[in-house]
């Protein structure tokens, strides 16, 4: 007789979700295939807006075909580690080898590998809010505890490492960093990188640094390793072709190891054995990390004038022409991260609101609530399309606020709504009363 019991999930699973990927996003999909016009600004997929990679990356995956059926080593070619490690070199890690980097399927394999082998159940893993949720996810795949660490908007969505510090507690095992930013576009600057690294030093804990958009810099501003400020620290930076190099679709990612290797060598024979499980890394696209860490033409992309360059200042200021809404300017990646302030309009909770805009707009963007605890009306959208597809964009945003606004709009001319700056500081830039009050509001 056919058993009609239901099969159970497992209570870790219900504690995930991935808004990029979520119901929203099959809802868009039913929506496109009964003919709907929907735009889609949810997926940080530099391929699908017209910035294809370079010919050279492709060439020598398809040259290198042949050669590439059977299995890698489990951490990788040599020939794509070594080209990995002496990257890493040229950022300043003079200690990286070989022998310390491990390529992935991505830093979405990397990362939950790297949990998996660190993690007890209900160990604590700090993560900045808002994050990426692929972090929070798998810190509960791996049977710990997110808790996440406040970056403040009114300070360029950077952390202070004071509230950092004060997060941290027995079951603590790893402090996450994700620089440049996903989802503000923030870069940090040394002091709070430091400062992060000093908690890390002092209560012994391990670094896990997201630096996937390193390359994707705007303004002059510069990106700063976090390994480069704890040499003396454990530390893991997970970097990949994905962003850089404009192929996603390869998936290739890969996680190099710094810091003393004595008190972490359980660790790493820990995720020696975890790498091993999985066989290797996608070989074909192996081949091409080497030719891709060599021709590097992001920094075209991002100077003045470069198509990135353009379409961050084009999104940015179309949002804060509209009334009510706020923007911090992004100074990495390619996101921003638009609040919509209260009272201005009638808007639900957020998860309403990126439901409305696609269902009455055919606009898909991600809401804030699901890059975790942040203050309401927040919504990602990348900056990857062309200006004409941005300026669609941001009309059907300021179509469908001003079907909901509580007042109406002065006549005078509308200032541009840009959110009161301070600089983003380091330890000592913050009260502790502030920064209490700010936690708890949001």
């Amino acid at each position: 007789m056919m058993s009609r019991s239901r099969v159970r999930t497992s209570q870790k699973s219900s504690r995930v979700s991935y808004d990029m990927r979520g119901p929203l996003a099959a809802q868009a999909e039913r929506m496109r295939a009964a003919g709907e016009d929907v735009l889609a600004l949810n997926l940080g997929d530099p391929a699908a807006f017209g910035l294809p990679p370079a010919p050279e990356v492709v060439e020598v995956v398809r040259d290198h075909l042949g050669r590439s059926c059977g299995y890698s080593s489990a951490a990788g070619l040599p020939e794509a580690r070594d080209a990995v490690a002496r990257h890493y070199r040229d950022k300043g890690l003079d200690t990286v080898r070989s022998c310390d980097v491990y390529l992935g399927n991505g830093v979405s394999e990397l990362a939950p590998l790297s949990l998996h082998a660190l993690l007890n159940p209900r160990d604590q893993v700090l993560i900045p809010a808002p994050d990426y949720p692929m972090w929070t996810a798998s810190v509960v795949m791996a049977g710990g505890r997110p808790v996440h660490y406040l970056c403040d908007e009114a300070s360029d969505w950077c952390p202070d490492p004071h509230e950092v510090a004060r997060r941290v507690t027995d079951r603590t095992r790893a402090i996450v960093v994700i620089n440049p930013n996903n989802p503000t576009g923030a870069v940090w600057p040394r002091e709070v990188l430091e400062g992060i690294a000093d908690v890390a030093r002092r209560h012994g804990l391990v670094l896990l640094a997201d630096e996937i958009y390193a390359d994707f810099l705007y303004d002059g501003i510069r990106h700063i390793p976090l390994a480069t400020c704890a040499p003396d620290v454990p530390c893991l930076t997970l970097g990949g072709l994905s962003k850089r190099s404009r192929i996603p679709g390869y998936r290739m990612g890969w996680l190099a190891l710094t810091g003393p290797r004595g008190p972490a060598s359980d660790y790493v024979a820990a995720l020696d054995s975890l790498v091993s499980l999985r066989l290797c890394p996608n070989v074909p696209a192996q081949r091409a990390v080497e030719t891709a860490l060599r021709v590097n033409d992001t920094p075209a992309l991002t100077a003045p004038g470069g198509a990135l360059r353009v379409r961050r200042d084009h999104l940015w200021r179309l949002l804060t022409d509209i009334p009510g809404v706020r923007a911090v300017k992004p100074r990495g990646a390619f996101y921003v991260f638009p609040r919509i302030m209260p009272g201005k309009y009638r808007l639900g909770d957020d998860e309403s609101l990126a439901a409305d805009l696609l269902h009455e707009e055919g606009l898909f963007v991600v809401s804030g609530s699901g890059l975790g605890p942040v203050s309401p009306g927040h919504l990602r959208m990348v900056t990857l399309p062309a200006p004409d597809v941005l300026t669609d964009a941001t009309t059907r945003l300021a179509r469908f606020l001003d079907r909901r606004r509580t007042t109406r709009p002065p006549t005078a001319n509308q200032g541009r709504n840009r959110p009161p700056r301070r600089p983003c500081v380091g330890s000592t830039g913050f009260l502790p009363g502030e920064r209490r009050g700010r936690r708890s509001s949001s």
